[in-house]
């Protein structure tokens, strides 16, 4: 795969987390990086979510949008 197609991917992906959680900012997502841990950490701080809750929620959307049960890795 090259540069311009994983850039995308990589736009994309980010259009899709803000689509399902819009309190994250652009800037929010910049500092996660792909990195799971921070996008949990980040649901927690903007959701008020638990550990335990944010983990389920992007468990959800992943399966919800690729079929992976949350498994999809993003460089944890």
């Amino acid at each position: 795969m090259n540069k311009d197609i994983l850039q995308g991917k990589r736009r994309e992906l980010k259009g899709l987390v803000k689509e399902q959680w819009g309190k994250l900012t652009d800037d929010d997502l910049d500092r996660i990086e792909g990195h799971v841990g921070r996008l949990v950490g980040l649901l927690q701080q903007r959701y008020g979510y638990a550990k335990e809750k944010a983990e389920q929620e992007y468990k959800r959307v992943m399966k919800q949008w690729f079929g992976t049960g949350g498994s999809l890795y993003m460089g944890q």
